[in-house]
């Protein structure tokens, strides 16, 4: 899969994706949110797959911005 490609709608893209999951996680006042509640809230806001939201959760935590707890996604910010 291509990160940023110029033949896809930004909605597809893991930077935009991964910038809502973002978003997500700054309203949620907890550390810490089941994978499938962000599953859920993510999808209120836009349709995704749970491949294309998982490829995206893996993303964010390459990066450092997410950890993983027991089923748990938390935040690290």
């Amino acid at each position: 899969m291509i990160i940023i490609d110029n033949d896809i709608s930004p909605e597809r893209e893991i930077y935009y994706l991964g910038a809502m999951i973002i978003e997500i996680l700054k309203s949620i006042p907890k550390n810490e949110v089941e994978l499938f509640d962000a599953f859920q809230l993510l999808n209120e806001r836009t349709r995704i797959s749970m491949n294309l939201f998982v490829l995206t959760l893996d993303w964010l935590y390459l990066l450092g911005v997410i950890n993983n707890r027991e089923g748990q996604i938390v935040k690290c910010f």
